[in-house]
């Protein structure tokens, strides 16, 4: 039976892998899909020769400690391409892991498809070459990713951001609340402190504080905390019990707290373009170790590190970062935009535009057969209106 290998390692890899995954299953359902990734990727069909995505930290220092788990993985997921090669493998973010392994699939033969590459337009530019050069296709999620690849010599498609196929019909504002037990007329917040450990133990306190804060400038506001999955309960558990108010927890339903929210606090990745395509105006923020910090102001090439300013290509939404992302900081950036509709307005139409320019729903559809073509693999489904 031939195979494909799909190789995350991150929460948000896993969601995007197990998008692409089940169109895959759909277009050539006698395909076999094995690899690494998490929950959401087995549950789509794959099957998981490690899971690995505890595993994903936050920075360069933050890593060292993993290194070794990391490398024990990586010995094993090559072996496994020498012994039962598949017809191809494809790469979803996570650049450190996956560039190794693309160099190795491609010494071995194997054809290798990157879906959503490293940011080279906002961390190490000189990456676009060495993709270009490995990768038998680049599969970007963001338009102006296309004239950067393209330039390096890559065969690159622009297939839209897989988020467009989870959030074609996002949860409804007034069903969410229901859900949640939220009165219609409450003001509400949503706590998104991040899918990673140090994300949580960094953030999630000043997170908690601004919360006592926002409370005591406005006892009507209502708090609702959205813990990723890849997070050890325990540890949330463990900060919400010294908390200076009682939050609830609403544990695997973060796309009804951003339906249902009037704003959210929301650490930096995924969940912060999540959130704009649903429409939630938000405060973003993001901590990380002084090493990690420093390392990063002589990589970072772009003004902005939230995913929402970025594709909008302004400061549509505010952003609290290192020693700015304070409990006292977070409420007085909350409580302004909750006493200003007119900035609340601005953040959901700059939202619009974003959801524009990254594409239409049936990215999965696009991205698998482009995947399947490369792997000369057959297509069994006919083209869908989506897939156009």
């Amino acid at each position: 039976m031939s195979s494909i290998m799909l190789v995350a390692g991150e929460a948000s890899g896993d969601l995007h892998g197990a998008t692409l995954a089940r169109q895959l299953r759909r277009l050539a359902p006698s395909v076999s899909l094995t690899g690494m990734g998490g929950s959401r990727m087995a549950e789509a069909g794959v099957g998981l020769l490690f899971d690995v995505t505890r595993l994903a930290v936050v920075g360069g220092s933050e890593a060292v400690r993993r290194l070794p788990a990391l490398y024990r993985t990586y010995r094993q997921l090559i072996s496994r391409l020498k012994e039962a090669p598949p017809r191809a493998v494809v790469l979803i973010d996570f650049p450190e892991f996956n560039l190794r392994v693309a160099r190795q699939a491609e010494h071995l033969g194997i054809p290798v498809i990157y879906f959503i590459p490293p940011q080279v337009w906002a961390w190490r530019p000189g990456r676009v070459r060495v993709i270009a050069r490995i990768a038998s296709c680049v599969l970007v999620v963001f338009p102006f990713e296309v004239p950067l690849y393209e330039s390096a010599g890559a065969r690159v498609k622009f297939v839209g951001h897989p988020l467009l196929d989870g959030l074609a019909s996002p949860p409804a504002r007034g069903e969410s609340r229901r859900s949640l037990g939220v009165p219609a007329e409450a003001t509400l917040v949503g706590l998104l402190p991040g899918s990673r450990r140090e994300e949580v133990e960094r953030l999630l306190p000043e997170m908690l504080r601004a919360a006592a804060l926002i409370r005591g400038a406005r006892p009507d506001v209502q708090f609702v905390l959205a813990p990723a999955p890849t997070v050890d309960r325990a540890l949330v558990n463990s900060l919400l019990a010294v908390a200076p108010v009682p939050v609830p927890l609403a544990a695997g339903r973060a796309y009804e707290v951003m339906a249902a929210s009037d704003l959210l606090v929301v650490a930096s990745g995924t969940a912060t373009l999540e959130a704009a395509l649903i429409g939630t105006p938000m405060v973003v923020c993001y901590r990380v170790s002084r090493v990690s910090r420093l390392v990063g102001r002589l990589l970072l090439r772009t003004p902005w590190i939230s995913l929402a300013n970025i594709v909008a290509g302004r400061a549509v939404v505010p952003e609290l970062l290192q020693d700015e992302a304070t409990g006292g900081r977070m409420a007085g950036e909350a409580l302004r935009l909750l006493g200003s509709p007119e900035a609340l307005g601005a953040q959901r139409a700059a939202f619009a535009e974003v959801r524009g320019k990254l594409g239409t729903a049936g990215v999965g559809e696009r991205a698998a057969r482009s995947v399947l073509e490369v792997a000369g693999l057959t297509i069994a489904a006919p083209l869908s209106a989506t897939g156009r």
